[in-house]
């Protein structure tokens, strides 16, 4: 029976570079992977999902109103599917995270997302908040705050690298709107070590 997956984080953990990775890995064994990419994150181009490191590769694009078990179910119908893979996953509806269940139940399609946990005001997404309800299998990907312990929320700075507590949930950017950092320094608004405190070195659990 295939599954559900969550892969998730906070910001420059290589998510999208997990996810080509694993993408590719299929590819290379002969299997058919089908790469999904929410249209409100248009960074990289239309159809496309990029990494920082420089990978990249085709994508399609959905919007929130799709039903991505129709889309999924159509694409099978003139192709083999043996993976889907969902970056940005945190941007997903409600619905379509069932959906994406019913690929894996009903179609039997494994299906692996890679997404943010929380906000930058620490809330949970749309997409997250279901994904950590329906998925079978939750998986973290870590990533360190700038003091060496593990980053689990994100900071979003302006132009000026002053903190932003306010405003919409939904803003794309990349590592010049968005800091990733642990509990400690979240709720103290710190982007930057501090001359008087100490570096730790590796993950704190």
């Amino acid at each position: 029976m295939a599954k559900l997956y969550f892969y998730y984080s906070t910001m420059n953990a290589g998510k999208s570079t997990m996810l080509l990775q694993a993408s590719y890995n299929y590819c290379e064994r002969g299997m058919q992977s089908l790469v999904l990419v929410p249209a409100i994150d248009d960074r990289d181009g239309a159809n496309s999902v990029s990494s920082r490191i420089g990978l990249s590769a085709p994508a399609t694009c959905f919007h929130a109103t799709d039903n991505l078990f129709v889309l999924v179910n159509s694409v099978c119908q003139s192709q083999t599917v043996d993976a889907i893979f969902v970056d940005e996953a945190q941007f997903l509806e409600h619905s379509q995270v069932k959906q994406l269940s019913d690929v894996a139940d009903e179609l039997d399609i494994p299906v692996l997302c890679y997404g943010l946990r929380t906000d930058f005001q620490g809330k949970l997404f749309t997409g997250s908040e279901q994904l950590l309800a329906w998925a079978d299998d939750l998986t973290e990907i870590k990533t360190i705050c700038h003091c060496g312990r593990k980053a689990t929320m994100v900071l979003r700075i302006d132009s000026d690298g002053n903190v932003i507590k306010q405003g919409a949930q939904i803003k794309i950017g990349g590592n010049d709107d968005y800091i990733s950092v642990c509990r400690k320094h979240f709720k103290l608004g710190m982007i930057s070590q501090r001359d008087d405190e100490l570096m730790l070195e590796g993950f704190d659990e």
